[in-house]
């Protein structure tokens, strides 16, 4: 089937959360992203929209203490505080969501070789913990039901969020099928970095050049060491100058040079990219919607 637009996977629950006035994580820009691509021309029918995944979904990959607590509003405090959401029902029924949105994005990428979900990105998730506005790992359990499939035995996450996957990193530790790639910021959260197959830590003030000269070195690095069937590309925006947490100094240009950089090399070596939004913590809504677009940009979904 001949799709005018790769396919995007959106749900309004993605931005459906009561937060504490000021919470840092801006939960309007699911909603924001979906409406600017509406008004860019994209069909509200296009949009694909996921249903929840269950606890039991995820006790296949995650430990089952850690899930049943989260989900049943047991977890303590000191583990929800390390999350940095206040624990509530919508806030499980949002994440089983994301999370599911992320695996169908990976199996509508499987069929029409690339597809877009309006969030994801959740990397600081671990098997038995989350951190970092993160409860589960989205890109790890894509990757793994993916591997279903009789075609696809190996997986590359390509994460160029300004915070290193610490999550994904660990989880994939021992499993060869999953090679991991990080470029972010050095000296930025998590200050306990994991070991990724390739990390790639940059300088806070980093600029357009020595970020995409860097980032086509590590791609092709990447591509020598490992032989992917399949891609799950990490764009967060978070390494944009303006961005409150990001300290790199890439532009919104830059952000765009980069998307087009990762996708045009998948698609030269034909592999399938499922691709979430990542990070992103501009306070105006409206400046961080517009930077989140560069990866529609670059997947040719608007101009």
């Amino acid at each position: 089937m001949n799709l005018p637009y790769p396919p995007l996977v959106f749900h309004p629950v993605y931005s459906q959360l009561d937060l504490p006035v000021r919470h840092r994580f801006p939960i309007e820009k699911y909603q924001g992203i979906h409406d600017a691509l509406v008004a860019c021309g994209v069909p509200p029918g296009h949009f694909t929209t996921p249903e929840a995944l269950t606890a039991a979904d995820l006790t296949a990959i995650y430990q089952q203490d850690y899930v049943s607590a989260l989900c049943g509003g047991t977890l303590d405090h000191q583990a929800m505080r390390r999350i940095g959401f206040p624990w509530s029902e919508q806030l499980i029924r949002r994440s089983l969501t994301a999370v599911s949105g992320t695996c169908l994005t990976a199996a509508l990428a499987q069929e029409h070789g690339l597809a877009l979900n309006l969030t994801g990105g959740y990397h600081h998730a671990f098997a038995d913990f989350g951190s970092g506005f993160c409860l589960f790992n989205d890109l790890y359990l894509a990757a793994k039901r993916v591997q279903v499939r009789d075609d696809c035995d190996t997986v590359m996450i390509i994460d160029l969020d300004v915070h290193q996957g610490d999550g994904t990193a660990k989880l994939a530790e021992h499993d060869d099928s999953v090679f991991t790639v990080s470029v972010h910021g050095e000296k930025n959260f998590p200050h306990r970095k994991q070991t990724s197959d390739i990390d790639i830590g940059l300088a806070k003030g980093t600029g357009d050049d020595e970020y995409l000269t860097t980032l086509d070195e590590t791609l092709h690095l990447a591509f020598r060491q490992c032989s992917p069937d399949f891609i799950i590309y990490d764009a967060g925006v978070d390494v944009h100058i303006n961005d409150d947490l990001g300290h790199l100094h890439i532009t919104t240009p830059g952000v765009l040079a980069r998307d087009k950089m990762v996708l045009d090399m998948c698609k030269q070596k034909g592999l399938p990219v499922a691709c979430v939004i990542g990070g992103g913590y501009q306070r105006d809504i409206a400046a961080l919607v517009d930077v989140h677009l560069q990866l529609f940009r670059a997947a040719g979904v608007i101009r």
